[in-house]
């Protein structure tokens, strides 16, 4: 509960403020605040639940669940920020199990100072299923809670632009913190590397450049930059330490289209320690259910490259609506490929693309999927679970942070891959889409218990979908759908196919006071395991403080 309630504070501080953000003004200028638009909306639920197992077994079970959250939005000249978060206790009736879950999003960025000075922040509450095999999915959780964890994730630092005559200065810094709670975590197969699950990390990364625009103080663009990446994971004390610096050019082709390329030095290494041993040579785990890492062993190097980086790609920007970039290069010793793609016709439409490759471990993954989530989003929530949706609706940014959270291997790994979401909202409808394609290759140091999963590697296809429609003044329908495949890279571990859709109607009844009603259905495929899916009903009151 301590964790719960700590979660609940940071949530509430960053996403719902009490007062508007104030930016200070200079001598002449306007002194007051600059937000425009605060909604605010705290809300109670009350509602029963009846879950039926279709496969394998045929049990019914009824639950009383309770709620309360709120939802934000914040928008102004300096600030922004979306965030919903709830705390949901479920009570079961018989057989089932009682249960309390904390969920929740949100983003934010604040002006600190009017010469370009920003904060930006992030954070995420989560439920998900967890394999044997590491895989994680969210909608179907098999009536086990045993086989589910919580996921927390927090990430915040300082932004800068700043510009004296032709030259421009840029920084940033972030620092986050992820964590999964999750109980007996490790699996151990013959003839097979066990999985030691993801337990808490610390991230912290760094960048700076200085560079000119074209035809300020030449025809073409020139920059100087640096950056750090260090990541801190508490399991087997593995660490990934990436330095680099680099110089830019930017090459004007047209106005809209232009050359750009970089050459530099990285070096990067990733070690960690090994497990601790009994007397029989066996791995000890702890009771977390996580490998107990022996301190007194020296560090070992799972993966150390240092030497030339370069990249070459285009840019174009043919109007404020539309901007790509695609870069192709060489970085971590082979070919890495990398770019974005975003496109807004309108203001109430977004398309956004990101093709990524980098080393990193589950905590920097998240992090770095909340730092590109946009701050203007609506949640999608199951309107059975109450659990957050695998994308929210939004046009700006990576808006499926939950979708591609992929496996939860504690093991640092080289990420590549792309996703991609579309949102929008136009009059009494919105609509949000999200694919993508992710691949990780992991990496372990030699004689350690990590040796057996160096080069491994998972791949996670997935897409999510929601859709609001406002029917009339007083009544809405809600639907959503999420799907994931897994492969695990393991002959042991196997394949795994997770999906969940559910469909709500919402009905006003009285000054804030809703009525819900609501089906869903989820499941779970895995190999040489027997399939899961089950039926559930909703019935429940909602209130909404005004």
């Amino acid at each position: 509960m301590r964790v719960l309630r700590s979660l609940a504070v940071l949530f509430m501080a960053l996403a719902f403020p009490i007062a508007p953000h104030v930016v200070h003004a200079q001598e002449g200028e306007d002194a007051s605040p600059r937000v425009s638009n605060v909604r605010v909306a705290p809300y109670i639920e009350a509602a029963q639940v009846l879950t039926a197992e279709l496969e394998p077994g045929s049990d019914v079970l009824t639950y009383t669940q309770l709620a309360a959250g709120v939802d934000a939005n914040i928008a102004g000249r300096y600030t922004a920020a979306s965030g919903s978060l709830r705390y949901e206790r479920r009570i079961g009736w018989g057989d089932a199990a009682d249960s309390d879950t904390i969920s929740g999003i949100a983003r934010a960025s604040v002006g600190l100072v009017r010469q370009g000075v920003t904060l930006e922040a992030g954070a995420l509450a989560a439920r998900t299923r967890v394999e044997s095999s590491g895989f994680t999915s969210i909608g179907a959780f098999g009536g086990d809670d045993d086989a589910t964890s919580q996921i927390y994730s927090v990430y915040a630092g300082p932004s800068v632009q700043s510009r004296s005559g032709p030259v421009e200065l840029s920084g940033s810094y972030r620092i986050g913190y992820t964590r999964v709670d999750a109980l007996d975590a490790v699996v151990t197969n013959p003839g097979e590397a066990s999985v030691d699950i993801f337990d808490d990390s610390l991230t912290q990364s760094a960048t700076v450049r200085v560079g000119a625009a074209p035809y300020t103080m030449a025809p073409v663009g020139v920059g100087v930059g640096a950056g750090w990446n260090r990541q801190d994971i508490s399991n087997l004390d593995q660490r990934i330490d990436d330095k680099y610096v680099r110089v830019d050019v930017t090459v004007p082709v047209t106005p809209t289209l232009a050359l750009v390329g970089g050459v530099g030095y990285e070096d990067v290494e990733v070690s960690s320690r090994d497990v601790l041993r009994d007397a029989d040579g066996d791995p000890v785990v702890g009771n977390d259910g996580r490998f107990v890492t022996d301190e007194s062993e020296p560090r070992r190097i799972a993966y150390d490259t240092d030497g030339l980086i370069w990249d070459v790609g285009v840019m174009w920007r043919p109007n404020r609506r539309t901007s790509l970039s695609a870069h192709v290069g060489q970085r971590y010793g082979s070919t890495t490929y990398y770019g974005t793609l975003s496109y807004q016709p309108d203001p109430e439409t977004g398309l956004n693309i990101t093709v990524y490759d980098n080393i990193t471990g589950f905590g920097g993954q998240l992090t770095g999927a909340l730092d590109l989530l946009g701050t203007d989003f609506e949640p999608f929530r199951n309107p059975i679970s109450g659990d957050l949706g695998g994308c929210v609706v939004g046009v700006d940014g990576n808006n499926c942070t939950l979708a591609q959270l992929g496996s939860l291997r504690s093991s640092v790994f080289r990420n590549r891959g792309v996703a991609a979401s579309f949102g929008r909202t136009r009059g009494r409808t919105s609509l949000g889409l999200g694919a993508g394609y992710d691949r990780r290759s992991f990496l372990g140091a030699d004689d350690t218990v990590l040796e057996g999963i160096d080069g491994l590697v998972d791949e996670t296809l997935w897409t999510a979908a929601n859709i609001s429609r406002q029917l009339d003044r007083s009544s809405s329908l809600y639907a959503g759908a999420s799907a994931s495949w897994f492969d695990s890279g393991s002959a042991t571990f196997g394949d795994g196919f997770a999906w969940s859709a559910s469909l709500a109607y919402n009905r006003d009844l009285w000054r804030g006071l809703t009525g819900t009603a609501a089906i869903g259905v989820d499941g779970i495929s895995r190999d040489d395991l027997p399939d899961y899916s089950a039926a559930s009903a909703l019935l429940g009151l909602r209130y909404t403080f005004d």
